[in-house]
């Protein structure tokens, strides 16, 4: 397996960024001139983290190294920061973490690397914060990945919280800091999300919003709607905003897959959901297996 760690100034960051990049193993017994002068793209999975992490938290947390080798994939995993895979122009000069992915990873990894471009060869999938990416980068670019694996996350109703929004969007920083709301997720972190804006109905059609996007595309029929994945556990603080989320797809229509198990807002449950999110993808089917070790 080769690890590639990518330092590289970015147009949409306005300054550098670090990525790693997993690129399977040539498999034993296949001669080297061989392998590395084959035509033969990799599937592609782009793996997000959560918040308060970075590139490295998927490398040094879990075993995706191992489950990229054994299933002949390709792993991309970006930094972010903490700017919720979305654009922020309020930001020192600007900076659009999702162009970064959509616009300028993803054709440097697929024309660098020996990653496919095939929407059917490329997935996203993240935990937490990097869930709620997973699903914002599927719907608002579904012609480029076929299947999203939301870990520990999953879309808000932010249309039913208008009115709490539009009291947060009124304070100002300094009340916003110090407000205590009784739903964790009004925080000041949704008070600078929303101040990327001049409305809260502004807020409401942006990126932010997957619900409505996906309600928008459910109804339109849309054909290039994404598999969907959604996994928690039963003790993390999002289970009942999950259940909700859940049941609201149900009444839709929309075929998704849900599994939960045991667990709070942590690795050992992200550990176990990013093998079912590979089986998901449909990686267990393929009948060319990599190296293991």
């Amino acid at each position: 397996m080769a690890l590639i760690h990518l330092d590289f100034e970015s147009q949409y960051y306005n300054a550098n960024t670090d990525v790693y990049v997993i690129i399977p193993d040539k498999k034993r017994g296949i001669d080297p001139k061989d392998f590395y002068k084959r035509e033969d793209r990799f599937k592609c999975l782009w793996l997000l983290h959560g918040t308060f992490g970075s590139y490295s938290d998927w490398i040094r947390k879990s075993n995706i190294e191992l489950y990229a080798c054994e299933h002949d994939l390709m792993v991309v995993m970006p930094s972010v920061q903490n700017f919720d895979y979305e654009e922020w122009d309020n930001a020192g000069l600007g900076l659009d973490t999702t162009g970064m992915i959509v616009n300028e990873l993803m054709p440097m990894i697929q024309n660098w690397f020996p990653a496919s471009e095939m929407r059917e060869d490329n997935f996203v999938a993240g935990l937490s914060m990097g869930g709620g990416g997973a699903i914002k980068l599927a719907l608002n670019y579904p012609e480029k990945f076929s299947a999203c694996a939301c870990l520990s996350a999953a879309p808000r109703n932010l249309d039913s919280k208008k009115d709490q929004l539009e009291k947060l969007f009124a304070m100002t920083r300094k009340e916003a800091k110090e407000a205590v709301f009784e739903d964790r997720f009004m925080s000041y972190r949704t008070y600078n999300q929303m101040h990327r804006y001049d409305s809260v109905d502004e807020y409401l059609d942006s990126i932010s919003n997957s619900w409505r996007k996906l309600d928008s595309m459910a109804a339109a029929k849309d054909p290039l709607l994404p598999r969907l994945f959604f996994s928690i556990g039963t003790e993390d603080f999002g289970y009942t905003n999950y259940k909700l989320f859940k049941a609201h797809l149900e009444e839709l229509g929309v075929e998704a897959v849900f599994t939960e198990g045991p667990g709070v807002h942590e690795w050992r449950v992200w550990e176990r959901d990013i093998q079912k999110a590979i089986t998901f993808f449909g990686l267990d089917d393929e009948d060319v297996k990599g190296n293991a070790f």
